[in-house]
């Protein structure tokens, strides 16, 4: 059974930090680690299963539905469960916004923090046809990929405790702004960040956006390198060390995603993206352009990280 707590309680909780920081140690462990198996169908189910709801754009009926259903899905699997709900105006509207936070090891002060948003862009601006640019964007791999991937994840934490503690958050309003427009990209992790207690500060964090591309390539990210170097070289050693190519040693990408406001509260967050695909911002964002094997990859990269991590910096 999850617990719902306040937030600030549970914020408090989870406040104290202590120890080294993994990508301090070596990325193989010196000792045996057993690492859950990620299920890539499972993982699938649940990009489907949001897709399926329609583009869970903010106030639209599929936004509530989907919203409703991550809420229920992951307090099946977390020790507690919180929801930021606010609002945020633009355009001339209000939009209803949820930010969906559940925590795993709450005893633990040695915390990461893993999120994704879940929300689909309003309107198809890199269409070819000027006529489909004011339809919304499926958004299969653009917010789906990276929350099926969590989902899978906190499934396995729940079965299988975590040596640390583990924070998945669900961002809400990352797809809103119209191209250019700043501000009002990525709202839900700015009211994260600007509402977060000034002593909640998990060791990192790390953003799961666009996994799920089958033809996937994942370069190390500008902003990344700039605020967390030394995570991104833990990270892209522990696929490297798993045999998965598809994390590529090379540096291409500088994207303004959820990963820089949080950065801008002092959490050093890394972006995992493949932002070489072709249907980003598009009706053509549908689950056949994606991939369960290209979920697994991302997702055995971060259970390794999970469950190693107790392990490398009790061996230094």
């Amino acid at each position: 059974m999850h617990r719902i707590l306040p937030f600030i309680l549970l914020i408090f909780i989870l406040s104290c930090n202590s120890g080294k920081r993994p990508e301090q140690a070596d990325v193989k462990p010196k000792t045996p680690v057993i690492v859950p198996d990620f299920d890539e169908n499972l993982a699938f189910e649940y990009l489907t299963k949001q897709v399926s709801f329609g583009p869970r754009v903010p106030n639209s009926k599929a936004h509530e539905e989907c919203r409703n259903f991550l809420i229920s899905e992951i307090s099946k699997y977390a020790d507690a469960v919180n929801v930021q709900d606010f609002i945020h105006s633009y355009l001339g509207k209000n939009f209803k916004l949820s930010n969906i936070i559940a925590s795993f090891n709450l005893k633990s002060g040695f915390r990461i923090l893993l999120c994704a948003h879940w929300d689909s862009r309003p309107y198809a601006d890199e269409e070819k046809e000027t006529s489909k640019r004011i339809q919304p964007v499926p958004g299969a791999n653009d917010g789906a990929s990276g929350v099926a991937v969590l989902l899978e994840v906190a499934r396995i934490l729940k079965d299988n405790p975590p040596p640390i503690g583990v924070d998945i958050v669900f961002f809400d309003g990352e797809d809103l702004g119209i191209a250019g427009d700043l501000d009002n990209f990525c709202v839900g992790s700015k009211y994260f960040a600007k509402n977060k207690p000034l002593n909640y500060l998990p060791q990192f964090g790390i953003l799961l956006d666009m996994v799920g591309d089958k033809d996937l390539e994942i370069f190390k990210e500008r902003n990344s390198v700039k605020y967390a170097p030394d995570l991104v070289d833990y990270v892209w050693g522990i696929a490297r060390e798993l045999g998965i190519s598809e994390f590529r040693n090379e540096v291409k990408y500088d994207v303004y995603d959820d990963h820089i406001p949080l950065n801008e509260a002092g959490i050093r967050t890394i972006d995992i993206i493949d932002f070489d695909y072709p249907y980003w911002h598009t009706t053509e964002d549908t689950p056949d352009k994606c991939s369960p094997q290209s979920l697994k990859k991302v997702g055995s990269v971060v259970l390794n990280l999970i469950y190693r991590y107790k392990s490398n910096v009790a061996e230094r």
